[in-house]
């Protein structure tokens, strides 16, 4: 043997000698040997002679009591239990240890009723639950046609749990695929009603278009919903929510440059609305104010004037009575008012004023005179 070559003294590997007939030889175990002694075993542990009734009632009390006991199965926490009898439903169950009839009679399967399920579309949760941007999805059911004839690469999860545990097992005979080819369905029809800046939202590139995604996303849970329920498929949709929009990989360099376009655009347009919400507010109170003093004026104006007309008139009346008087005495109001401004002296040389000395007052005469003493006032109703 191979361990007589190292050396062992004809010891084994684990540092025993071959068991065998002969031990105190190096001599291998003789099969053979080993063979007969437990056929001999075998021979003595059954009894001799025909097999009596009492061995065939043990068996059959011990294949019963397995089948009986086949019937236990363990309803976990926040899982249901159906039974079916005869594959109609019979009995739903709630957690913990159950019981039903074994097979042929009956049969339980358990459907887990709290726990939400994500249903990917257009991606692989196995990928992190996202791919790369610009890189497609390798299926069909990702691109999609909005309002405007543009393509959009559109990868969308469902959230859903199942709210009725026999409608789930007896009246869709694929949930999984009823609900991935209803949600395709119903994100396409949805997606086809709307345009590519109100898909996109401000969360796309360039951050252009006012958004409509929430809304877009509710709606197709309610559609997904509705057709759900018309089908009795024993499922709730708790949402449906956006992972991707991008336009398709061989355009969307060419997008981008548009989106930013666009939103340097709105950006100079809501500048210049800006601007113009500072500006024509400040021009209509310039001419309100403008407006309001010509207002002022036409009414001074028009007072100043009826006045004016109205002593003219008196004093018509009164030239009328006593035309000498009334002339003599507007020609002296009238000098009065042109010679109270005039730096002048008059003297009246027949009253006494033949001995004034003259004197020149240089200084006065430097003097600037006043534009409202310089030009004598016209006399009203002169000669």
């Amino acid at each position: 043997m191979p361990w007589e070559n190292k050396g062992g003294g004809g010891r084994g590997p684990w540092g025993q000698g071959p068991s065998g007939g002969n031990r105190g030889g190096s001599q291998p175990p003789d099969l053979e040997e080993l063979l007969r002694r437990s056929q001999d075993r075998l021979r003595r542990a059954i009894p001799s002679g025909p097999i009596g009734p009492g061995v065939f009632i043990v068996g059959a009390i011990l294949v019963a009591g397995a089948w009986l006991a086949s019937g236990f199965y363990q309803v976990g926490p926040g899982e249901v239990g159906v039974e079916t009898r005869f594959g109609r439903l019979s009995e739903l169950t709630n957690s913990g240890l159950q019981y039903h009839l074994p097979w042929p009679f009956e049969a339980a399967e358990t459907v887990d009723v709290q726990n939400v399920v994500t249903m990917p579309i257009g991606y692989d949760l196995a990928t992190s639950g996202t791919r790369p941007s610009g890189q497609r999805s390798g299926g069909e059911d990702s691109l999609m046609l909005t309002q405007d004839e543009n393509i959009l690469d559109i990868d969308f999860s469902v959230v859903y749990r199942v709210k009725d545990a026999a409608d789930y097992l007896f009246n869709v005979e694929k949930p999984e695929n009823s609900i991935r080819a209803v949600a395709e369905s119903a994100m396409r029809e949805v997606i086809g009603r709307n345009k590519l800046v109100d898909v996109l939202g401000r969360e796309s590139v360039g951050g252009a278009g006012g958004g409509k995604r929430d809304a877009i996303q509710l709606e197709v849970a309610q559609m997904l919903q509705t057709a759900l329920d018309s089908y009795r498929a024993g499922i709730e949709i708790q949402r449906v929510q956006f992972q991707r929009v991008d336009p398709p990989q061989d355009v969307i360099d060419a997008f981008r440059e548009v989106q930013a376009a666009r939103t340097e655009g709105e950006r100079l347009q809501n500048e210049a609305v800006a601007y113009a919400n500072k500006v024509v507010p400040e021009a209509r109170g310039e001419a309100e104010r403008i407006k309001q003093q010509a207002e002022a004026f036409r009414i001074q104006a028009i007072a100043e004037a009826r006045g004016e007309t109205q002593r003219l008139l008196q004093l018509y009346g009164e030239y009328r009575r006593a035309p000498d008087i009334t002339r003599e005495r507007i020609f002296i109001e009238t000098m009065e008012r042109v010679l109270s401004g005039m730096n002048k002296v008059i003297i009246d040389e027949k009253q006494g004023g033949a001995g004034v000395m003259p004197y020149l007052p240089l200084q006065e005469l430097r003097r600037p005179t006043s534009p409202q003493a310089a030009t004598p006032a016209p006399a009203p109703g002169g000669n």
